[in-house]
């Protein structure tokens, strides 16, 4: 019987059916063995119980496992009273100066403190003054990149990602080195103070490059100044008008040298000790460390403090009102409200207990800016909400030790003030951090340790092999 026109078309919407095209066909394997992947990656949170696992490396209490020694910087949130323990005003020691002692220091004198705090960070002691000015003029020497190396590395390649674009211009450097896998503590001292000089143009270009091709925006490119800081130079490459005030440099110079160090246990330091201990390149180090800093657990923390104080001022009606503020933050922790990640952004700290200093300094330079920019009713509610927010975590969670506001709660509300937008945050955080990144890295290259391998415990049951015609 020939089939009639209906019945050819039947089965052709039949044959359709039943052909899975390619593409679907992928998708369809790839949820699969995802589903695979991730049932046979779980670990049954009992056996780190069982086996006294550390995770993250620190105990419950907070405190990090003792893995390596270092004189470059010291984190403290506790004093030894009696042989315990007790919660202290947090310090910050930069080769053995308190954090507060050094900034005091440069302000009065009316000076910027980043190139002073590098100087201090890699060679171990405060630089005179001939010292400082031959380190300034070597960093301001060290900053312009090859023209090629700006169109070819840079322009050519624009990312959505500024870390991203910044980690690959890292190690492209690599290929402008004639002596790039030398590594004497001279040669990498040398790279050090390249990769310090010219981080701050890699994140600037990568960014107004990223404005051009992905916000249709004009491209400019202003080149580096001899005279001009490490801070004012980031603000003259980054606005168009390159103009800025005192304050905002003065400011933004602040939050560099707040963040250049943080003992070498943070994740991108202690990055920087784990490759470093392999034998690799400056450069792959680097671009380790940044790609560390890049997570959201770790540098990206103050732009997520900035978004929940957006939805705060739009959900908290009267900025003055203590409890209309205490409710926010309880449905906050309740996973009500923001994100519903249960998290008060910018509260707490692995090592900190009763305060951060870079917090405690960085608040007084914030209420300066705010003052010169009008902001001081949002400075107020950032200032309620830290005094605040401690007592609603204790009411709902388990403390362990004090929770106090971190550095991040209040660097997004600085680096808005000064019109930084939001995809240079975490970068800045790099161009500040790279210091102490370089400062560690010579550290465990000059003390030639052995290679980082700490271990790993496997809890998979034994089983033997089945030939494939019998699975």
């Amino acid at each position: 019987m020939t089939p009639t026109g209906d019945d050819r078309g039947a089965k052709r919407k039949a044959d359709a059916r039943d052909k899975v095209s390619p593409r679907a066909q992928a998708k369809a394997e790839l949820a699969r063995w995802t589903e695979l992947a991730a049932a046979n990656s779980f670990v049954d949170p009992a056996f780190y119980l069982e086996y006294d696992v550390k995770r993250g490396l620190r105990d419950v209490s907070g405190r990090g496992v003792l893995a390596g020694l270092t004189q470059v910087g010291d984190v403290v949130g506790y004093a030894v009273e009696g042989g315990e323990l007790v919660p202290s005003d947090g310090r910050l020691i930069y080769r053995g100066i308190d954090i507060m002692d050094l900034v005091d220091g440069f302000a009065a004198e009316d000076r910027f403190g980043f190139e002073e705090t590098c100087y201090l960070l890699l060679f171990g002691d405060l630089p005179v003054s001939d010292e400082l000015h031959t380190f300034e003029n070597r960093l301001a020497t060290n900053r312009a990149l090859p023209r090629g190396f700006v169109y070819d590395a840079i322009l050519r390649m624009p990312s959505r990602d500024i870390m991203n674009a910044m980690a690959r211009g890292v190690l492209s450097l690599y290929s402008l080195d004639k002596t790039p896998d030398d590594t004497s503590v001279q040669n990498i001292l040398r790279q050090s103070l390249h990769l310090i000089a010219k981080i701050p143009m890699l994140a600037v270009y990568a960014y107004q490059s990223y404005l051009d091709e992905f916000r249709g925006k004009s491209l400019v490119i202003h080149r580096p100044s001899k005279d001009l800081s490490t801070a004012e130079n980031f603000l003259h490459m980054l606005r168009p008008n390159s103009k800025f005030t005192k304050l905002e440099a003065t400011v933004l110079d602040l939050a560099l040298v707040l963040q250049a160090e943080h003992g070498g246990g943070n994740n991108s330091s202690f990055t920087s000790h784990v490759v470093s201990s392999t034998g690799t390149d400056t450069y792959s180090t680097i671009a380790a460390s940044l790609g560390s800093l890049k997570g959201p657990r770790h540098g990206g923390a103050n732009l997520k403090v900035v978004e929940m104080f957006e939805d705060m001022k739009v959900c908290v009606m009267d900025w003055e009102d203590d409890e209309e503020i205490g409710d926010y933050l309880v449905r906050l922790l309740r996973k009500e409200g923001f994100d519903r990640s249960g998290l008060i952004y910018g509260m707490g700290h692995p090592v900190y207990s009763i305060s951060d200093p870079r917090t405690v300094i960085l608040r007084q330079y914030a209420a300066k800016l705010a003052e010169e920019k009008g902001q001081d009713a949002e400075f107020r509610l950032h200032e309620k909400v830290e005094r605040l927010a401690p007592e609603a975590i204790g009411r709902t969670r388990k403390v362990y030790k004090g929770v106090s506001a971190n550095v991040d709660f209040y660097s997004g509300f600085v680096y808005r003030m000064l019109d930084i937008p939001r995809e240079l945050y975490t970068p800045l955080f790099a161009v500040s951090r790279i210091v102490g990144w370089c400062a560690h890295r010579i550290e465990e290259v000059a003390n030639g340790g052995k290679i980082i391998r700490p271990a790993y415990k496997n809890v998979t049951p034994r089983r033997g092999y089945v030939s494939l015609k019998d699975r």
